[in-house]
């Protein structure tokens, strides 16, 4: 007799179901069931770690990044703002610059007839980003009158603190990233002691509250001290005039410390020193220089006040019949005698108010006030006063300025007015306003 395929069906079924009842004990059963919900307690336990563990360290990034964010909005943005001296972006970023000037110079008759003059001021390119931890950093620009290089390096991470450079970088002296706020800067700068860019190597180690950076620079950043056109003051060699001086072989030191206040304000105190030869390609023999500053920095709330007291030297080896009193230095295809021994004092203050209005999202007032006080009995003192506004409508930057001025070179100065200039001068003074648009 056959049996029935849905009956033999059903017995199977229920043989499948029973049997491992039949050979399981009742306490076997709690135990494995125990056993798996035991395992799965504890396998939730190590998810909800991890979880935690990820939304700790995502906290931790935010924190970093918030301080950041907090230190970059509070740098005081001058003429040169969008030069970073150090990126770090991943991948190459191809930015580009473009910078009108309109002046009006109360020294320039022609000038003052045709009720001031409006030029482009130059068009600059920059590369900055790294690749295969490699970084990169450039800078170019090109005015109506020459074409210079600002800077160029090539450096690497050793790791989250210290930094390596090489090529043409900024100097670290004083109060960086500038000293200044305007757009024409201060004394500082026309000595060649602010904002400086040369050749050589440099170690930046940055770890709260500490920023270190030493540096070595063969020479200036073309390795031609007779070009004029440069972007920075330097020594310049130029036989005309009997001058044939080199900075070569300096060695330069910075070590800021930051007080970190409440409500974020921070205070920066710093010291730098600089240390070089001298060569004189005529006499074949190489005198010295130096240069030392004290410097405080500060941010309170709106307010970015900028201290700075720096001391120069320079002992060169001249041929007979040039004086060591003054040493000859240039750039912007220009060039102007320099008293050789002097201190060089710079205050200024700053105030962001942030606005809404339309694309202005802020106005920064400032008032920087430079001197330069010459050793040389005979030699009168150099004075720049700078009274501003710049307004923020990012990608559009506008500085509005009013300089006064005495014995400054580029500012109706006479009978070299970094050097010797004349003791009863006159106040001179210039209404500035640039417009620059950065991508």
């Amino acid at each position: 007799m056959r049996l029935n395929n849905t009956i033999v069906s059903r017995y199977l079924f229920y043989v499948m179901m029973f049997f491992p009842m039949v050979i399981t004990s009742p306490s076997d059963l709690w135990s494995e069931e125990k056993e798996i919900a035991v395992q799965t307690i504890i396998d939730e336990i190590d998810y909800i770690k991890r979880k935690i563990k990820e939304v700790e360290d995502l906290k931790e990034r935010l924190a970093e990044l918030e301080k950041i964010l907090t230190e970059k909005e509070s740098q005081p943005v001058t003429a040169a703002f969008v030069t970073e001296e150090e990126s770090d972006e991943s991948g190459i970023k191809l930015g580009a610059w473009l910078s009108f000037n309109y002046s009006y110079q109360d020294w320039n008759r022609e000038g003052r007839s045709r009720g001031g003059d409006m030029a482009l001021d130059f068009l600059g390119l920059t590369l900055n980003g790294s690749l295969n931890d490699m970084i990169l950093s450039t800078e170019y620009r090109w005015y109506s009158y020459m074409d210079v290089i600002v800077q160029a390096w090539i450096g690497y991470n050793f790791n989250e603190h210290w930094q390596g450079q090489v090529g043409v970088m900024k100097v670290p002296f004083g109060l960086l990233p500038y000293d200044s706020h305007n757009y024409w800067f201060g004394i500082p700068f026309y000595v060649g002691l602010s904002d400086n860019y040369d050749m050589g190597v440099k170690l930046t180690g940055s770890k709260d509250p500490w920023d270190i950076r030493l540096a070595f620079f063969k020479n200036e950043e073309w390795g031609d001290s007779s070009n004029k056109g440069r972007y920075t003051i330097d020594i310049i060699r130029e036989s005309d005039s009997g001058q044939y001086n080199e900075d070569i072989n300096r060695f330069n030191a910075r070590f800021a410390y930051t007080f970190h206040h409440t409500d974020g304000n921070r205070t920066e105190l710093g010291i730098s020193g600089q240390i070089g030869q001298l060569y004189n390609s005529e006499t074949d023999e190489s005198g010295s220089h130096w240069a030392g500053a004290l410097h405080l920095n500060g941010f309170y709330g709106p307010y970015n006040l900028m201290l700075q007291a720096a001391r120069y030297e320079y002992n060169p080896e001249n041929p007979d019949g040039v004086s060591n009193n003054t040493v000859l230095v240039g750039g912007f295809e220009d060039t102007n005698l320099l008293a050789s021994k002097g201190m060089v004092y710079s205050a200024g203050l700053s105030y962001d108010l942030p606005v809404n209005w339309g694309p202005i999202s802020k106005l920064t007032f400032y008032n920087d006030n430079s001197f330069l006080v010459k050793d040389e009995n005979d030699f009168n003192d150099s004075q720049l006063h700078a009274l501003g506004l710049m307004v923020t409508a990012e990608p559009v930057y506008t500085f509005i300025d009013f300089y006064m001025s005495r014995n400054m070179v580029w500012l109706g100065g006479e009978n070299n007015p970094m050097a010797e200039g004349v003791s009863d001068a006159d106040w001179n003074t210039l209404f500035n306003i640039n417009f620059a648009y950065y991508y």
